[in-house]
């Protein structure tokens, strides 16, 4: 006779093996998720990182009276229309004497970003006691010379096959050996608008511009949102209309983002006349994208909201406005919020919306106001991202890193707001 516990055994060893199998093909597919995430994440941050510096070159220039200043009132308006390019020019060439020919005086400018005669020019507004006087200035080297310093550039390439020729390898080691060339932490990338120049450019009109656009976003979004979501849940009938209301609502959710893009398009655009490439026109756009998300959750958080609520909010003579808004509403609202910070961080980190209402602009000025020409910082990382320089690889690498730190505080902050408001029933 066969032994009951041998029977017993046989067949639950394989049930046994087949569990453990399972639970290897998860973790090995978590290893390789995060492998993948480790990888991706470790070759932005080695891109980007070098855009948070910036190399600046030490020139000593003399900023002659009778050129900026001549009458010597020390009006900025005078002096802002000063040749500072060829006081600077002259400058160089004193501390490079050899550069000698044509060619060699270009190579030697180019040592220096295009905009460093405006930083001379405000110096010397901004402190008119520099009028007459030898000083040394702190300029902007150009992109080149920046990518060389920061090892991008291989100096044992021919000349050629690199951005940065043989005497202007010399004159940079010549600053080198004087201490007149350093990096320095780069300050223009968080407070700058976009740039022609790598070393000019920076995120802050984009991040001014995503900022409006999500004001715009929220503004619109959350409110319609929690209302529908209350009415579909807690007055609206349950029938045919409700639930193909319902469906339509998930489908919508479901729907690619660039087919809201060219819905406001043809409606906010081309129907009502608003101007194109405004943070108005995109936060309007990212909130029919947003609404969905904000609603499907919402109503979520009101069912999670138990029926004796309700039941004894009633039995207490409250209407049922009263007991919706004053009981029910109040207790759903930390799913709510963090339904809507999820949406918003999605809405934060759309692109094809945006391209399609005009914001892929070039636009240099930080925006004052939800209607004025602006770009939002994806966009500004696909613009980055298209440009054949090199030092906007780097850019866009640390806008990338930017724009991720952003998602992640968001992200955290529904967590936190999830854990500290919501009730345990």
């Amino acid at each position: 006779m066969t032994d009951p516990d041998s029977i017993i055994a046989t067949g639950r060893s394989p049930r046994h093996k087949a569990e453990l199998r399972f639970r290897a093909y998860g973790i090995a597919a978590i290893i390789v998720s995060l492998g993948f995430l480790v990888v991706m994440v470790g070759a932005i941050v080695s891109r980007g990182t070098g855009a948070f510096q910036q190399t600046f070159v030490q020139i000593e220039i003399n900023v002659p009276a009778n050129k900026v200043d001549p009458q010597g009132t020390r009006d900025p308006n005078v002096i802002k229309k000063a040749r500072f390019s060829s006081i600077l020019k002259k400058a160089m060439r004193q501390r490079f004497p050899e550069a000698k020919s044509r060619q060699d005086k270009k190579s030697l400018y180019k040592l220096v970003s295009s905009t460093a005669e405006y930083t001379v020019r405000d110096a010397v507004v901004a402190d008119p006691s520099l009028v007459g006087e030898t000083s040394t200035f702190s300029i902007r080297a150009s992109s080149d010379v920046d990518m060389f310093m920061k090892g991008n550039i291989d100096p044992t390439l021919e000349q050629s096959r690199r951005r940065i020729d043989d005497k202007q390898l010399a004159w940079i080691e010549q600053l080198r050996a004087a201490g007149q060339i350093e990096k320095q932490f780069n300050t223009q990338f968080f407070t700058g608008g976009d740039s022609r120049e790598p070393e000019q450019a920076g995120i802050w009109g984009a991040l001014a511009g995503s900022s409006l656009t999500l004001l715009v976003c929220f503004l619109l979004s959350f409110p319609l949102g929690v209302l529908a979501a209350v009415y579909l849940e807690e007055f609206a009938s349950k029938g045919r209309i409700n639930r193909l209301i319902e469906v339509n609502i998930n489908n919508l959710a479901a729907v690619p983002s660039i087919v809201f893009g060219l819905l406001g398009l043809a409606i906010f655009l081309n129907f009502f006349q608003l101007p194109r490439s405004t943070p108005l026109v995109g936060g309007m756009v990212l909130a029919l994208m947003t609404l969905p998300t904000i609603i499907i959750a919402s109503r979520a958080s009101l069912r999670a909201v138990p029926p004796s609520i309700r039941e004894a909010a009633f039995g207490l003579g409250a209407s049922k406005v009263q007991t919706t808004f004053h009981h029910v509403v109040p207790l759903a609202m930390p799913g709510m919020l963090t339904g809507t910070i999820l949406g918003m961080a999605q809405a934060l980190g759309e692109t094809a919306p945006l391209l399609m209402i005009g914001m892929v602009a070039f636009i240099v000025d930080i925006p004052g106001g939800v209607t004025e020409a602006a770009t939002a910082l994806p966009v500004q990382i696909f613009l980055w991202a298209d440009s054949p320089e090199r030092g906007f690889l780097e850019k866009t690498s640390a806008a990338i890193l930017v724009l991720l730190i952003f998602l992640v505080i968001m992200n955290l902050i529904a967590i936190i707001l999830r854990r500290r408001l919501e009730v345990r029933w």
